[in-house]
């Protein structure tokens, strides 16, 4: 049990922040740095219900894409192919904050004490009034769906229900007691889908990674999940505006588990295990990675 709160860890600090995390012999440090993650854990009693629908089903390995979501998902621009990753390369990206308003963490105790589970949704949703078969309460049953569905071969998944569950999910993940977070940032609060030109590119230690997305919940859940076969880059940026980016990308290199009607696969026009393939995460999205 690591049993910490953290009020705010704030992408802005251009240093980096170190949070250590007490409870075990040793700690466990996690370093925060310029591509830094915004969560808020402190708050009395229930937590200000935020349930918002985000475009984070991309990321889900066995998730089939609509037609509809091809032509209207701005994370559909965020997919590309390993080759194109190269300074001077040009892409039209289009990055969203999937969060906004965003739910907040509970504490772990506070999350172990809810139920977590379809079978209990009704006392899920009186437990936070919401009225159920609202779309807030669909959104709810969607996610609780998604996190019981089981993991595709070679990979491991988790739903983390709090901050100190998602760095023990990350942890033990990587075999490491000392790990990074990081995100996207982009300069700019609000910016089009619109050309940038990459100007640096640094691959991130390690190949076992573990990536974590915002899911639509009355507080704040993420969809993480772990591989051997990725790797992951921080990717300098430069919109055509003038506006920067620093900007994670994760690349696959072993897609064959994947639903063959996949997003990426669709966007990209290749098949299921035939090339790496590779994507940008908005900005509300984690990925782990061992510190060194």
């Amino acid at each position: 049990m690591l049993g910490f709160l953290i009020a705010d860890v704030l992408a802005e600090e251009k240093s980096g922040v170190n949070v250590y995390v007490k409870g075990k012999s040793g700690g466990t440090t996690v370093n925060v740095g310029h591509g830094g993650v915004n969560v808020n854990t402190g708050h009395k009693g229930k937590p200000r219900v935020a349930v918002t629908v985000p475009y984070s089903k991309d990321f889900i390995y066995n998730y089939a894409a609509t037609e509809t979501q091809i032509h209207d998902d701005p994370n559909v621009a965020l997919f590309f192919l390993e080759n194109e990753l190269q300074p001077g390369a040009k892409m039209n990206l289009h990055f969203t904050k999937t969060t906004s308003g965003g739910a907040s963490f509970l504490t772990q105790k506070e999350a172990e004490a809810i139920p977590f589970s379809s079978a209990k949704l009704p006392e899920i949703l009186d437990h936070f009034s919401v009225k159920p078969g609202s779309a807030e309460a669909e959104a709810m049953k969607t996610t609780l769906q998604e996190c019981e569905e089981p993991a595709v071969k070679g990979e491991r998944k988790y739903c983390a229900t709090s901050l100190e569950s998602m760095v023990e999910f990350s942890m033990s993940s990587l075999g490491s007691r000392d790990v990074t977070a990081v995100s996207t940032t982009v300069a700019k609060a609000v910016t089009p889908l619109q050309q940038y030109t990459v100007t640096g590119v640094k691959e991130l230690v390690g190949n076992r990674l573990v990536a974590c997305h915002p899911e639509a919940y009355a507080y704040a859940v993420f969809y993480c999940h772990a591989t051997a076969t990725s790797k992951a880059y921080t990717v300098g940026l430069l919109g055509a505006d003038g506006v920067g980016a620093e900007a994670v990308a994760v690349c696959h290199t072993d897609t064959r588990a994947w639903n063959p009607n996949h997003v990426a696969f669709k966007v990209l026009k290749v098949k299921p295990g035939s090339v790496p393939v590779c994507h940008f995460l908005p900005e509300d999205h984690v990925v782990w990675s061992r510190s060194g």
